[in-house]
């Protein structure tokens, strides 16, 4: 879960950029580095593999000397972890250095552009695409600024990126495009500040500006302005961030739960890195702990999880059952233990837990365990009870999650489900290695998905509005994005305290139909997927019954708009993608409503946030 520290000022930047990394270490990281520019005019890097503190010893070793300079810890995507593949990445004159958090999507591309132009690369990076083109934009361009600009437009998917150059050594240059890694501007006195994550630089100021997606800020020692990548100005709001740690951790956001909403492109990024191989199309899960020959040998697995972890469980059904042709039972942690379960040895039980702590879950996995059956988990606390029992895991990589409602440990734990049902196809051959590769891509353009999702918060929040006033909400989804309705409707519960259902569609003339009237708005996830047709079937039931009808549409679909009352459109998106970006505006629309309502989203009356008694 890569982080940033940069600085610009009077004091030695060395020291302050190792103890903002510090600061970033509870994120996870498998390499770090630093560049500064010394005294001398250069720039100077250091880049150790492993702990911080290899890094700390190098600078020791071999002291950086300069007032400006950036630092980076690494999560893999693209190369293994190494020195090479270590950020800061520096153009082949040593004159221009980038450290960056992010997926650049069209990498493979800008590479193959920039090598017949004779540019050498030395790490298997996509990073290493972003300094070679600022360098070379920088030949035509007066300023830094303007080069990194033209870079940044050249750029497919969300990226955090920070620039330094000896040709303009009295400044650092930031990016922010979508929502994959936040960038904080810290304001100081005679020096400047920027980092990925408030922590880093809290210690030194409380003063800070929160880039938005498509904004630049150009940094001195003493000053700062914020443009669009078109060079526009922008007006934006100076925060002061008390100093403690809850308000700390919120930082521009008025609620944990709304600050995790908005961290699920950068959650979803640190989930992927170092398990897609976007050169090769290939997955790699190496804590599953399974060859290929069990692989082939498994016949079923069964999820347990509770709460909204039963939910992922119901999406990963339809994942790893359509990819790896492996059938999926899921069944609730606190119902699994009280039958005699049918296990065997070609039977992988499959826990899913947040804390990784679920008393419920945890009992199930040992109700395996005594069945001698194969256990795996996903968890997203490292090192909890969950992971420990386990034969194998896989860590969601969400980051810590406060609000009691989760939200990104939710898509986080679904996108493993997609990484484990592509690494069992690849072991078992039910897809071939192009069908893979596609995969792979499509994952690739995730983080940019959900990016362009929750730029229309606004506009969800206005909708939320409109809504908070009713009591009972209908939520209808069909095949993968059944399960969602089932999320979306408990969100809304959870937090808002209005009651919700969510069912399969084809369902509702069974029985829910009979609730639908002008006092009923009914939630349908209508993309123009494989069901999409009989979903436009269900709104028209509902309007036929004087139902409000909300959807969750396609952009560009116009008959969608014809049909509901509201639309809240999304990009298109592949099959299997779809459940982690059609969650997101429920996830808005469910805090939205609760706001309005006035209730305390981030603790909810009678919940807790882990279940660890019976």
């Amino acid at each position: 879960m890569c982080g940033i520290v940069g600085y610009i000022g009077t004091r030695d930047a060395s020291s302050l950029i190792l103890n903002g990394l510090q600061r970033l270490e509870y994120r996870g990281y498998d390499s770090a580095g630093i560049a500064v520019l010394q005294d001398d005019g250069n720039i100077s890097i250091r880049r150790n593999v492993g702990k911080l503190i290899n890094l700390q010893v190098s600078v020791q070793n071999n002291p950086l000397d300069g007032k400006i300079g950036v630092g980076h810890t690494r999560w893999a995507t693209h190369g293994e972890p190494s020195e090479r593949n270590s950020h800061p990445h520096s153009s082949m004159d040593g004159s221009v250095v980038v450290v960056h958090n992010g997926i650049v999507e069209n990498f493979l591309e800008l590479r193959d552009e920039l090598r017949a132009e004779g540019v050498q690369f030395v790490s298997d990076t996509d990073t290493e695409v972003i300094v070679h083109l600022v360098s070379k934009l920088l030949s035509n361009c007066n300023t830094v600024a303007e080069a990194t600009r033209q870079a940044a437009k050249m750029l497919r998917g969300s990226q955090a990126i920070v620039v330094m150059s000896k040709k303009e050594p009295d400044k650092l240059v930031a990016v922010r495009i979508g929502n994959a890694g936040g960038v904080a501007v810290g304001i100081g006195r005679d020096e400047m500040f920027v980092a990925s994550d408030i922590p880093a630089i809290l210690e030194h100021t409380r003063n800070m500006v929160f880039l938005e997606s498509r904004h630049m800020a150009v940094l001195t020692a003493t000053d700062y302005t914020i443009t669009d990548l078109d060079g526009n100005p922008v007006k934006t709001e100076v925060f002061n961030i008390p100093y403690d740690p809850v308000s700390a951790a919120k930082g521009e956001y008025r609620h944990f739960m709304q600050k995790e909403i908005f961290e699920q492109g950068r959650a979803l990024t640190d989930t992927i890195r170092g398990r897609l191989n976007f050169e090769t199309g290939t997955v790699n899960l190496p804590d599953l702990h399974i060859s290929p020959e069990d692989a082939r040998k498994m016949s079923r697995i069964v999820t347990v999880a509770c709460g909204t972890s039963a939910y992922s469980g119901l999406v990963g059904k339809f994942l790893i059952e359509g990819l790896a042709r492996i059938p999926v039972e899921v069944d609730y942690g606190s119902e699994y233990r009280y039958r005699e379960p049918v296990l065997d040895e070609n039977t992988a039980v499959l826990a899913i837990t947040q804390s990784g702590e679920t008393v419920d879950t945890l009992a199930a996995m040992e109700e395996a365990r005594e069945n001698k059956t194969r256990v795996w988990s996903i968890v997203n606390v490292i090192g909890s009870q969950a992971m420990r029992l386990a034969d194998g895991f896989i860590t969601m990589q969400a980051g810590p999650e406060i609000g009691v409602a989760s939200t990104k440990a939710f898509t986080t734990s679904i996108l493993d489900q997609y990484l484990l049902a592509l690494y069992l196809a690849q072991q078992r051959g039910t897809l071939s290695k192009a069908e893979t590769a596609q995969h792979v891509r499509d994952l690739a353009h995730l983080p940019d998905l959900v990016s362009q999702v929750l730029e229309k918060h606004a506009e969800i929040e206005e909708l939320a509005h409109s809504l908070a006033h009713f009591t009972n909400f209908l939520y209808l989804g069909r095949g993968i994005n059944y399960p969602i309705a089932l999320e979306g409707a408990l969100k809304l519960k959870e937090i808002s305290y209005i009651h919700a259902e969510g069912y399969p569609a084809g369902e509702m003339k069974h029985g829910p139909i009979a609730l639908i009237d002008e006092n009923m708005p009914v939630l349908t996830i209508a993309i123009q997927d494989r069901v999409y047709e009989k979903m436009l079937s269900q709104v028209e039931q509902a309007k036929a019954r004087n139902g409000k009808v909300i959807a969750i549409a396609t952009e560009g679909d116009t008959l969608i708009a014809e049909k509901a009352d509201h639309v809240i459109y999304i990009p298109p998106v592949p099959h299997y993608v779809s459940p982690i970006v059609t969650v997101l505006p429920l996830q808005l629309l469910a805090y939205h409503i609760a706001v309005w309502r006035g209730c305390d989203v981030d603790q909810p009356r009678n919940l807790a946030k882990s279940v660890t008694v019976e």
